[in-house]
Order: C-alpha cells, then structure tokens, then sequence
C-alpha cells in the first residue's frame, strides 16, 4: 500500500516535471479538482519519461537519436508493466504510474498503446499515408486522452467518450509535428505521410505549407474533441477547453509565421493563455456543433 508520504513527494516530483517539462499542460492542469490535478501530474510524469527514455532526451529536450532504441524500448515494456503489477521500482515517473493506475483502474490497454508508439520510433518508422500518420498520434497521445478521460471519470467502456478524449490528443500531436518539424529532421525522424511528398527542412516554403495541411488535418479532431468534453465534469471540462484552445493557438501560430516558423520555437505567451482560459470558460456554457465521427480515424478496438 502507498503511503500518503510516498504519494506526496511522488506529486511533487510530478509536479516539477510538467512544470519544467509542459508549461502548457501544466498551466491547463491547474483548473482540475485537486484530486483529478494531482493523478494527471502523476500520468504525465511517467508519459514525460517514457518519451525522454525513448528520444534520448531531458524533459522533451535536446533530443539526441540514440544509439540503443530496441533497449530502451525493452526497458520502458519492462518496467512499466513491474510497476503495473505493483512493485515498487524506485524511478519516480513509474511508482507515479504505480499509483495512478491503481487509483483509476487504467485500463491496460491504454498503456499498452501508449508504448506502442514509441516502438515505432523505436524501429525507425514513417508514415506513409494520413492513416499512418493518425495512427501514431493516437499511440504517443490519444492513448494519452484515454487515459486522462478516465482520471476525469469517464467509464472504460465509454467508447464513445473515449474516441473523442482520444481525438484531442491527435489534435495535440498534429500541432507539436508542425511545430517540431525542423528539430525532429534534426534526429532523423519525419512524421509527414510520404504520400505527401519530401519534407526538406531547409524549404521553409514547402514546410509552411506541409503544416498548413496538418492544421486542416486537426481541425475536426480537435471540433470532435469539443463535443466529447461537455460530457466531462464543469472543471475537468474547463480544463480540457483550455488545453484545446491552447495547443490550438500553437499550431494556429506556426501556420501564420509561415516559413519563419522555425527560426524559433513557436509558444503561446502567459497572458494568452490567460485570454484562453477565459474563452474557455465562456465555453463550458455553449453547446458545441454536432460532430460526426463517421469520416474520422477510429483507435483500434481490443
């Protein structure tokens, strides 16, 4: 059984680590009930260490592509599912998973997803079609939805609900590939479908329209998402809301900098997300425009 000390430095620990590693998250984060706040710090923690373990880098980063993928991929299968089983590992991140899944019942499933996609970085892997594309956002971030839609409440069996929770983070993803175009090059790595065509880091014109084509892309996943949150508790709701707006803003800027885009890193200012909170507030009284499903990628079943 998890002390409540353990627990305690567990959520601080997991609190530094948004708070360095997410700023957006983290300012989304802090409109959560206590209870539902201190579970998403500590899911994050261990997705946030996956990805590090993974890419070879600190807190998401200076990446550096590293040389024992299949490794560290092994490692991250075998120590998460130690900790799913309830062993105390001694690494914060996974004794944060420990807890959480325990506390939530997270569905094992999910979390298998999850590291689904860091095999496939793992392997080397590309998209070759928009499928492909969505199908790896859903494994390193709409797996992530469906687990924070569970923290928040939403019945594992929700399919429904969870489909949309797993479209946010799609939405989430298609905004860090367009913001990170250049960077992820930069360690070998491109996540533009081939049927699109080359993604040349040093055509700034072509990459400027390759992300006005992933804004498209995310437009009715992250309208999808939208629908899916009036089912959510008011403040998980106006959590959620404010992440939306947020991360929308993101990809929204690197599609207006056009092909100035990544001679800097794209973020949004404080006092935006400021004005974003507040819209989304607003937004927790509006109902949204019907979204069907129907034309959108769907997660895998099990």
């Amino acid at each position: 059984m998890t002390s409540s000390a353990e627990r305690g430095l567990l959520i601080a620990e997991a609190e530094r680590i948004i708070r360095e590693g997410s700023k957006s998250f983290r300012f989304a984060s802090n409109l959560f009930d206590q209870p539902t706040r201190e579970r998403a710090w500590l899911l994050y923690s261990w997705c946030r260490a996956c990805d590090d373990i993974a890419d070879g880098q600190t807190l998401g980063h200076d990446a550096v592509a590293p040389a024992n993928p299949a490794e560290r991929l092994a490692f991250l299968r075998e120590t998460t599912a130690r900790a799913r089983a309830g062993e105390t590992i001694g690494l914060a991140p996974f004794d944060a998973l420990r807890i959480v899944a325990a506390e939530c019942a997270i569905p094992r499933r999910f979390i298998d997803d999850h590291l689904a996609g860091f095999a496939l970085d793992a392997e080397g892997w590309r998209p070759r079609s928009e499928a492909d594309l969505l199908r790896y956002c859903y494994h390193v971030a709409g797996a992530v939805g469906c687990m924070m839609a569970v923290l928040m409440g939403v019945s594992p069996g929700d399919d429904e609900t969870l489909d949309r929770a797993a479209d946010l983070g799609i939405a989430f993803q298609l905004a860090n590939i367009a913001r990170d175009l250049v960077e992820d090059a930069g360690v070998g790595r491109s996540y533009v479908p081939a049927d699109w065509g080359a993604a040349d880091p040093a055509d700034r014109v072509a990459l400027a329209a390759i992300a006005l084509r992933l804004e498209t892309l995310a437009a009715p996943y992250e309208a999808s998402a939208r629908v899916g949150a009036t089912r959510l508790p008011f403040r998980a709701r106006w959590a959620v809301l404010s992440a939306a707006n947020i991360y929308g803003a993101i990809l929204r800027k690197v599609v207006a900098r056009g092909p100035t885009a990544w001679d800097s890193r794209t973020a949004v200012p404080k006092a935006a997300k400021l004005v974003f909170v507040v819209n989304a507030l607003v937004e927790c009284g509006d109902k949204p425009a019907s979204v069907d499903r129907a034309a959108l990628w769907t997660r895998p079943r099990y």
